[in-house]
């Protein structure tokens, strides 16, 4: 009887232990050029590289070599933070994957999953489902419009209840 409860229950997590979640979809799409420019960041996952951000926002500007260069800043104790990386378009995704790179030699996956047709918002995130951003060409979004694309997200399989608002910034709501 032990045994065969052990076998069972050994049987059941190497089941469990190979399924796998396939990754999810991103727009079919992105024209870069008039993805550019200046975006906002409304909510996200937290991670430990945002910690103590507010007014978070990145300029993604083509440069001639066909990459992108990336700029995110934030205000963190009070103070205005700049991080500089560059993005580079993955081979046979119509621009909707990117690797981005803060520091040589490691990059990280941003995936573009949700994408309003006039580029007003975004949703970018990993394959792994870890890192989730939505983004906006202004400081917020119609709740309406927030709420339809996370119900999307989850019907992706991204935790949804696991995004925190990004908070204005304090000293400089001007950027």
């Amino acid at each position: 009887m032990t045994f065969r409860f052990v076998f069972c229950l050994l049987a059941s997590l190497g089941l469990v232990a190979c399924v796998s979640v396939s990754p999810p979809s991103t727009v079919p799409s992105v024209d870069l050029a008039r993805y550019a420019g200046d975006w906002y960041e409304i909510e996200s996952f937290p991670n430990w590289f945002q910690r103590g951000c507010s007014g978070t926002k990145a300029n993604y500007t083509p440069r001639a070599d066909g990459k992108i260069r990336v700029i995110n800043t934030c205000e963190r104790a009070g103070k205005r933070e700049a991080i500089e990386g560059t993005a580079r378009v993955v081979a046979g995704s119509n621009n909707s994957k990117l690797k981005v790179s803060f520091f040589w030699p490691f990059e990280g996956d941003y995936w573009i999953l949700d994408l309003d047709p006039a580029y007003r918002w975004a949703a970018v995130g990993s394959p792994d489902r870890k890192y989730l951003w939505i983004l906006a060409r202004q400081r917020a979004l119609e709740p309406g419009t927030l709420q339809a694309i996370r119900a999307r997200l989850a019907a992706q399989g991204y935790d949804v209840s696991r995004l925190r608002s990004t908070p204005t910034a304090i000293n400089n709501p001007e950027q």
